[in-house]
């Protein structure tokens, strides 16, 4: 049985910086749906040609092509024994979906199927909304920074590639409460959805990034 790591919470809780070191301590892959839409895009997939269609006019793009995307990823090779996976699911749709991509890897790769755990990443709302407007990234790599608890070696430069670092445009307060209004809307939920299937475990977020390390380990090994 696989095991697959869920991180839920809002915006700048942390989840980010936590999984890629998460990734390389059990060898696994960090899914971002994000990334990887935008890749199949960038590719011209099949899923990607149909999924730009519906990005060109705006609107979303349907589970379903999301659902078959993410099946694609997860039956390579370097996901038969456990990933994680970052910005998915963000809905109970969304949950439930995950749940038929688990069943059909499951036949695909002729194992028990998969051994959820959703990790919450607790921190206090005012909290969020200083960590967002101190939040700062290379637009090269893509690493996280925060003027706050993760400062660059050098001021406003990424420490792998020396590029100038960037704030994100919605990385303000308006738009943070906004954000958060939206999470509690639709992701939250998650929480209770999980907590149901006893597959939930919170963390204490709202500590430096070893002390929140140390506590991710305790409940992801």
């Amino acid at each position: 049985m696989k095991n697959v790591f869920i991180f839920l919470g809002p915006p700048g809780s942390g989840k980010g910086t936590q999984t890629s070191r998460l990734a390389k301590e059990l060898n696994f892959p960090h899914i971002d749906t994000g990334s990887l839409l935008r890749q199949n895009i960038k590719q011209q997939t099949p899923y990607g040609v149909e999924a730009k269609k519906y990005m060109d006019k705006g609107q979303l793009v349907p589970i379903e092509i999301v659902q078959n995307i993410i099946f694609e990823r997860l039956k390579q090779e370097d996901a038969k024994n456990g990933y994680i996976l970052d910005g998915y699911p963000r809905s109970i749709e969304q949950a439930y979906a995950l749940e038929k991509i688990h069943d059909n890897l499951k036949e695909y790769w002729n194992d028990e199927g998969a051994n959820v755990v959703a990790v919450y990443f607790d921190v206090p709302n005012e909290k969020l909304v200083e960590r967002l407007v101190n939040r700062r990234s290379c637009p090269a790599c893509g690493e996280i920074y925060n003027l706050l608890n993760k400062k660059p070696k050098n001021e406003n430069l990424c420490d792998k590639c020396s590029v100038e670092l960037i704030q994100r445009s919605d990385d303000n307060e308006e738009t943070a409460k906004l954000r958060f209004e939206t999470y509690n809307k639709e992701t939250k939920p998650l929480l209770q959805y999980f907590e149901d299937k006893g597959n939930l475990k919170t963390i204490n977020a709202d500590q430096e990034i070893e002390e929140v390390w140390v506590e991710l380990l305790k409940v992801v090994k």
